[in-house]
């Protein structure tokens, strides 16, 4: 039964048991509620607001631009913010992906590099072809729509519409800390992540997969997991070696979250497609991309039908690329990808000091992509029983403490687990990690008077 909490209004919420403060604006790494309230935004919204709030640049940049055009549809026109847009972001991502597919959000770049690879192997071997299959992970999320949520691996989400998504594959993810093999290393977990692929592939048939799908660093299934190096060599070797296409979900973890342009950087290796989203306009408008090599191009644009089948209104829309190329324009002039990888490694710093308190478990992360994990009992790892609601009552002590940020669960076996995500705009100064800090741990501390 509902509790009612939410706001009684017009509004279809998306949590009835939620009581959703006011925020009346933003500056910089702080929310306002209605009351004055000061709030850090420790979460960026979902790993969203990278620049912050409030920022006058884009503001008067969007102002401009809505007056000289607010919309074209990209199936007729092209707008020199588009163009200019697509190759900030073809600049931006690794190798040879040059080719920028826009649309408004994460889940429908998922969705469309599910499509891209599918139409790829009609172009190329013919509308007979077998190859369909997308293999993803357990403890992993690639979106809300259709075939987005089929590709996703969080039990709880997909549970309701189960009848009405496509049963893609899954292999275990790289998680280290439950990793289902054993394994004593982040080394050994990763290559036995890397082997759990080719097995799938072989069970299902090379014939029948068109695609593997991955985060770099996972996001709100399992916050701040990510492999060695080791991982993703493999797995591009394995893709190869039997014609599937890589593709990487950098809806969260792109654009200078995790210190670097895109996360995949970190590994060295070039995929096939990326998704991307969130950062790419920092919350300043809805805005998400789906980045293509040229071999995918060329295969269905220039030696195939030249016709990509599928499209949504606002893809393309040139306020939208006007407003996320400005937003890259300053992070590369202000150098914020440099600063969430050294403000990324204060933090982790600090935050290993949490693991004094006898309900963290886990600390992990990349730049200022970071997440802990909570248990009952650390030699066990045995998570609260869902009942007490751990990861509810540190984002309600969080907040109390004027602290943002952002719950997830489900991690154990996609009901039981709980966790955060910590991501801050990546223009966040020391002393503002400082201060996002000690909020933290009040409101751990806090909650271990509570639960223990």
């Amino acid at each position: 039964m509902s509790k009612n909490k939410a706001p009684k209004n017009h509004v279809f919420y998306r949590n009835q048991n939620w009581h959703y403060p006011q925020i009346e604006r933003g500056e910089g790494i702080y929310l306002y509620d209605k009351d004055g309230r000061k709030y850090i935004d420790g979460c960026s919204g979902s790993a969203v607001a990278n620049i912050g709030h409030g920022n006058k640049e884009v503001a008067e940049f969007a102002k401009q631009h809505i007056e000289r055009i607010a919309f074209t549809h990209l199936s007729r026109w092209t707008v020199d913010s588009i163009e200019k847009c697509a190759e900030k972001i073809a600049n931006w991502a690794p190798g040879d992906l040059n080719h920028v597919y826009f649309v408004s959000g994460g889940s429908e770049a998922t969705e469309t590099a599910l499509k891209m690879a599918r139409q790829y192997f009609v172009e190329r071997d013919g509308k007979n072809t077998s190859k369909w299959k997308v293999i993803s992970k357990w403890n992993s999320f690639h979106g809300n729509t259709m075939g987005a949520l089929s590709m996703t691996g969080i039990v709880g989400r997909r549970k309701p519409y189960d009848p009405i998504l496509i049963n893609f594959p899954k292999i275990p993810q790289f998680y280290h800390y439950r990793n289902p093999w054993g394994c004593e290393t982040l080394e050994e977990t990763s290559i036995m992540a890397a082997k759990a692929l080719e097995e799938e592939i072989l069970r299902q048939g090379p014939e029948n997969v068109a695609a593997f799908i991955t985060e770099p660093v996972v996001g709100s299934a399992a916050p701040g997991v990510y492999p060695e190096k080791i991982y993703f060599k493999m797995v591009r070797e394995i893709c190869d070696k039997y014609d599937i296409l890589l593709i990487v979900d950098e809806v969260m973890a792109g654009f200078g979250r995790t210190g670097k342009k895109f996360a995949v950087n970190h590994y060295d290796i070039v995929p096939d497609i990326i998704a991307c989203a969130k950062g790419m306009s920092c919350g300043y408008t809805p805005i998400g991309a789906t980045i293509a090599n040229d071999k995918v191009f060329n295969t269905i644009m220039v030696e195939g039908s030249g016709h990509f089948i599928h499209g949504h209104t606002y893809a393309g829309n040139p306020l939208s690329c006007g407003i996320a190329y400005k937003v890259m324009e300053i992070i590369e002039r202000e150098g914020y990808v440099e600063n969430a990888a050294e403000q990324g490694e204060y933090l982790m710093n600090k935050l290993k000091e949490l693991y004094k308190y006898p309900i963290v478990g886990d600390i992990r992360g990349k730049g200022l992509m970071i997440g802990i994990e909570f248990v009952k009992d650390k030699d066990t790892k045995e998570s609260f029983d869902t009942a007490v609601g751990l990861k509810n009552r540190i984002t309600v002590n969080s907040l109390e403490e004027g602290l943002v940020v952002y719950p997830g669960g489900g991690s154990v076996d996609g009901v039981r687990g709980d966790h955060i995500l910590i991501a801050p705009p990546i223009n966040i100064t020391k002393e503002e990690i400082d201060e996002l800090f000690n909020a933290l741990e009040k409101g751990i501390e806090k909650t271990c008077e509570e639960v223990l």
